[in-house]
């Protein structure tokens, strides 16, 4: 993170009000696009670290004052001790008396009263470390950073690498980017990096991972078209769809597209017939958005994906894509928040809306036709056990597995044992894959 020209203790203000929303149950995205504009970068990025940190941080007050304090000034107490955190990258950028320091110049400006109630937590904290973190940490979701219900659900799915998975879910994940097959080669845009003093790795057909992430508008070409920013394992939608090959002009749906990187995707590997749907009209402006950018062209419509009679025109499609809302416990590393607003019923909530979304898709696929779906989901109650329960229904269909269809991905650097990565060391999200095709009369 750049050093901000905002006081640190405007900073930590924004990021204890920014944790107090999302305990509150809102998303971040949308507390940070309510956070001042200057106070946007700063405040993000010492918000994700809060947000990996917390189960620790929240263990650790609780240690050290047991009667919660105010909101407000829980927030900010919170916010202070997982900077504070041995071993946080972020926090480590200020000494430890300047983060007590400005925490308690924070404090000041919301609640005066308690500022010498901070200052002595975090002084005692600082002069305890060692004590209190060895306390606290034996608790799975102070270690884990995860809640409780979370860590069983990940242990039961995946008994040889759910502590893998946590603990990457806590790493700052790779950022990744898409080149534009009609522009360029991956190994050509690396090139076009280095030129840029950017440095760069081909991991996947079409995949660039940067070194170090940078700023969009740094991107040689970015304005025009030529990259996009898209992680490796959510690039493996659209060849799946495409498969050997697609005739010019083939009626393709992707269903949930919003916000319209794998439709984009689609339209840059092949000339298409693409209708690009979503249920949210504010999140499909987003497609149109991606897609002007790109200089490519696919219709768009709002309307629910369950509901075919309100949008379909009857004539089926030759390829599906449903990259079907899930709980996105595979992108927890990009988005940390999802782990403390998710609550175990969302699961089964959710796997419920997939089943019926793919019932009522399937129908509109033409015999011999290919449907990928897929989730940016962990969990095998929206993968595998949904798939499972899907060819169930339709009695004696069966899915296309590994390969070409890679079935789960685990966000790992080595996805050893369970899952497999897109290419050798390109640390994908979680994602779930499966390619199903549709019999012949």
């Amino acid at each position: 993170m750049n050093t901000p020209s905002l006081p640190l203790s405007t900073l930590l203000g924004h990021t204890a009000a920014a944790l107090q929303a999302v305990r509150a149950g809102r998303s971040l995205n949308d507390v940070l696009d309510r956070c001042p504009p200057a106070a946007r970068p700063g405040t993000q990025a010492l918000t994700f670290q809060v947000l990996r940190r917390l189960g620790s941080a929240q263990a650790a007050r609780r240690f050290l004052a047991p009667k919660a304090p105010p909101p407000n000034v829980d927030a900010l107490l919170t916010t202070a001790l997982a900077l504070l955190w041995p071993g946080d990258s972020t926090g480590a950028q200020y000494a430890p008396h300047t983060l007590v320091n400005q925490a308690v110049e924070a404090t000041k400006q919301s609640a005066k009263a308690s500022a010498p109630f901070v200052n002595a937590v975090l002084r005692r904290f600082l002069r305890d470390m060692a004590a209190v973190v060895e306390a606290v940490e034996k608790d799975p979701v102070a270690a884990l950073n995860h809640p409780q219900w979370w860590i069983e659900r990940l242990r039961a799915d995946w008994p040889g690498a759910w502590r893998d998975v946590l603990a990457a879910d806590n790493d700052h994940p790779p950022m990744t980017l898409r080149v534009n097959a009609r522009r360029a080669t991956a190994a050509a845009y690396v090139e076009r990096l280095a030129a840029a003093g950017l440095a760069g790795t081909v991991v996947g057909p079409h995949a660039v991972r940067l070194a170090r992430p940078a700023p969009v508008n740094e991107l040689p070409g970015f304005a025009d078209g030529d990259v996009s920013v898209q992680d490796a394992a959510a690039q493996l939608a659209a060849p799946l769809v495409i498969g050997d090959g697609l005739p010019a002009g083939a009626r393709v749906l992707d269903a949930c597209a919003a916000p319209g990187g794998k439709t984009a995707h689609l339209l840059e590997l092949a000339d298409l017939d693409v209708l690009a749907l979503d249920s949210d009209p504010d999140r499909l402006r987003r497609v149109d958005d991606t897609l002007a950018r790109l200089g490519l062209t696919a219709r768009t419509a709002a309307a629910d994906a369950r509901t075919p009679d309100t949008w379909w025109d009857g004539r089926p499609f030759d390829a599906i894509l449903l990259d079907a809302p899930c709980s996105a416990s595979g992108i927890v590393r990009r988005h940390p928040d999802v782990r403390w607003l998710r609550r175990p019923t969302d699961i089964p909530a959710l796997a419920t809306t997939q089943a019926a979304i793919l019932d009522a898709l399937w129908p509109l696929l033409k015999p011999g036709g290919r449907l990928v779906y897929c989730t940016c989901s962990v969990f095998k109650a929206e993968g595998e056990a949904g798939i499972d329960a899907f060819l169930q229904r339709q009695g004696g269909l069966s899915h296309v597995g590994r390969p070409p269809s890679p079935g789960h991905l685990l966000p790992r650097p080595d996805n050893h044992g369970d899952g497999a990565a897109p290419e050798s060391g390109a640390s994908p999200d979680g994602f779930y894959y499966a390619l199903l095709t549709k019999p012949l009369p």
